[in-house]
């Protein structure tokens, strides 16, 4: 790390931190009281991250609206007050992403809709099951395990770049950093929180999944040519770029809930 990374780094570290600890603050509550809090809170970052895509995507004003019109319908119909997240929402979800694709004649605009529905969905569903608050909890911290491990593991160790191209910041150092910290927030809520070791287990997977969704904002972005999906979080930049993790994991975790519900 030069000296003049090195100063930017600490000096935006305060600043990084204390928006970051509000966020949890918020999260941690909203997963808490459950159902319709928790509900609102995902609707209004669906459409904050629904308006970032629409804008990376750089179309016009009148399909930002149209996109940010047809995700409420399925974010209205995951309320505890309507259907909930079941199947009917998750076909609620495609159908929407299908339509806007098609009225559009912009298939990204439409996929926006898929990134910030499923998870919504997913996140929702978990906190529905009888140890919801446990899953739930977990999914968010294992993505903020990984970000917190990659973020200073990748900053003091550095070494080799993760895909330079796409993001020029990821080390190797920082996905494996992440991936410990997934782990170690997995084993401690396996031995305070009671989540199955099974579980617990696939949090370094999780972990590189959550850096998988972490590469893939950042090509968007790189595409926008843009530093940031937004500005509303200062020191974070926008919604997506603070739940770009939790867009793969959230429904990759709610599949594994589902199948073993299942079998």
């Amino acid at each position: 790390m030069t000296a003049k990374v090195k100063r930017e780094w600490m000096g935006d570290l305060p600043r990084r931190a204390l928006v970051g600890v509000i966020l949890i603050v918020v999260a941690v509550s909203a997963l808490v009281l459950g159902g319709i809090a928790l509900w609102i809170l995902m609707s209004v970052a669906g459409l904050v991250m629904m308006a970032e895509w629409a804008d990376l995507a750089k179309v016009s004003l009148a399909h930002k609206r149209l996109a940010l019109f047809a995700v409420s319908v399925p974010l209205a119909i995951l309320s505890p007050l309507a259907a909930g997240p079941d199947f009917f929402a998750l076909g609620l979800i495609a159908g929407a992403a299908f339509f806007v694709a098609i009225v559009a004649r912009h298939g990204r605009l439409g996929w926006g809709l898929a990134y910030v529905g499923f998870p919504a969905a997913a996140l929702l569903y978990l906190r529905m099951q009888p140890d919801g608050l446990v899953l739930a909890f977990w999914t968010l911290a294992l993505v903020w395990a990984t970000d917190i491990g990659a973020y200073f593991s990748g900053r003091l160790i550095g070494g080799p770049k993760l895909l330079p191209r796409i993001s020029p910041s990821k080390t190797w150092a920082g996905l494996i950093g992440g991936m410990i910290a997934a782990l170690l927030t997995g084993l401690g809520f396996h031995h305070w929180g009671g989540l199955p070791m099974g579980l617990a287990l696939t949090s370094p997977v999780l972990a590189a999944l959550a850096q998988g969704g972490d590469l893939f904002e950042s090509a968007l972005k790189r595409q926008a040519g843009v530093k940031d999906s937004g500005t509303i979080l200062p020191g974070h930049g926008g919604v997506m770029d603070r739940l770009d993790g939790v867009v793969p994991v959230a429904p990759a975790v709610a599949l594994i809930i589902l199948l073993e519900t299942l079998l």
